[in-house]
């Protein structure tokens, strides 16, 4: 894979929730989700090479899978992780 490819795939699932609408217009920040294996500096430059913008902070943090049950069967689902990207004030993304 290449790195284009790899970027494209870190920023191809913005998070959109309440929550972080907020965080949109208070720290100009947007959150995505990632593969769990993706660093912060792989984040940070990959935001910067798709999107042309400068990135001030990224913050990562695992969100566990829930437990699911379905009568007797029990289950889990995956962790994933979760990428909030703060950029400098005077960019912005037209992604939302």
């Amino acid at each position: 894979m290449t790195s284009m490819e790899r970027f494209y795939r870190l920023t191809s699932s913005p998070i959109l929730t309440e929550k972080g609408s907020d965080d949109m217009g208070r720290r100009n920040a947007y959150h995505f989700r990632v593969p769990p294996d993706a660093g912060k500096v792989e984040i940070r430059q990959a935001v910067e090479k798709v999107f042309d913008v400068k990135v001030q902070a990224v913050n990562t943090s695992t969100v566990r899978g829930k437990d699911r049950r379905r009568g007797w069967a029990k289950g889990k689902r995956p962790d994933w992780k979760k990428a909030m990207v703060v950029l400098h004030p005077e960019h912005s993304l037209d992604l939302f």
